[in-house]
């Protein structure tokens, strides 16, 4: 794996910020990394990219620890935080040189010019950075972040804040970067997690709550596996009394249960009463309501 977490713990003061959380993302793989205000998500990436010690538990980028070997971590990680800190009485390109010294990148100028052209600064390239609007501030921020071709790519919060058209180019300069490198990607909007994620990591209070795919997050719900099934008529519901059924003003009925089996248990049901099956498919919930249902009482 890219990315490895294990056992990681962060406590600050009588506050324990991490609990104990283990979660890993490969290459390749975007990573959602979901949370409310206050759940962990920030500190979590502040450790990944060397910036606060864990009080204890391991991160791995690569197979290299995040404690024992910061500076080669940071060199193998492109890392975008929240509030984007950029030097705003700096010109775009003279800021990418600069950034791109410090890695002591060799042919800088070559490397700012692909950057600009990659994240779409041509036209503002030679602006102060304080000048640019917010979207154009996170290109820039995004050019930092890959200017040294990293193999991993941390993002806190990229799109918060920007209009529909920035949101779009944003996302494609995300999906594009993750063909080749480890993306783990922290929002609130999960239409963008829809739309970039192949992996889901949901931390509420410190501990991880999920830790899957998209579609799997979606058709099981609190452990739930749920159903839509379609018949031809309105039948007896007690005839799935051992699962939790809902009749519904669609004519459909849901039913759900704790198990991987449902489906064949469903169908034996249907087969052994002769019911008159038109319809029988996964119930998927929509990305927000697991989210909510995940983290209520926060």
């Amino acid at each position: 794996m890219s990315i490895e977490v294990q056992n990681l713990t962060k406590i600050y003061g009588v506050q324990r910020a991490l609990d104990d959380i283990s979660f890993s993302s490969a290459k390749g793989e975007v990573t959602g990394f979901l949370g409310p205000n206050g759940a962990g998500k920030s500190t979590t990436m502040k450790i990944a990219t060397g910036f606060v010690r864990p009080s204890s538990g391991t991160i791995t980028l690569e197979g290299v620890d995040v404690v024992k070997e910061p500076l080669k971590v940071k060199r193998m990680t492109g890392y975008l935080p929240e509030h984007n800190p950029l030097y705003l009485d700096m010109y775009v390109k003279e800021y990418l040189r600069f950034v791109g010294a410090a890695y002591k990148l060799k042919k800088v100028k070559h490397k700012v010019e692909e950057m600009i052209t990659l994240v779409g600064l041509e036209r503002e390239q030679r602006k102060k950075i304080g000048t640019l609007s917010k979207g154009y501030r996170q290109r820039v921020g995004l050019a930092q972040a890959l200017i040294h071709d990293p193999e991993v790519l941390i993002l806190d919060e990229p799109t918060g804040g920007l209009d529909p058209n920035q949101l779009v180019e944003i996302r494609k300069l995300i999906k594009q970067a993750s063909e080749n490198k480890t993306v783990i990607f922290s929002t609130h909007v999960m239409q963008e997690v829809e739309v970039l994620c192949n992996h889901i990591v949901i931390i509420n209070k410190g501990k991880i709550v999920a830790n899957d795919k998209v579609e799997n997050l979606k058709t099981v719900q609190s452990g739930k596996l749920s159903y839509k099934v379609e018949f031809e008529e309105e039948i007896d519901i007690r005839l799935f009394k051992d699962f939790e059924t809902e009749y519904r003003e669609d004519g459909t009925y849901m039913i759900a249960a704790e198990t991987r089996d449902l489906r064949k248990q469903i169908m034996k049901i249907v087969g052994d009463r002769e019911l008159p099956l038109v319809n029988i498919s996964k119930e998927e919930q929509s990305l927000e309501r697991v989210f909510q249902e995940l983290t209520k009482g926060t």
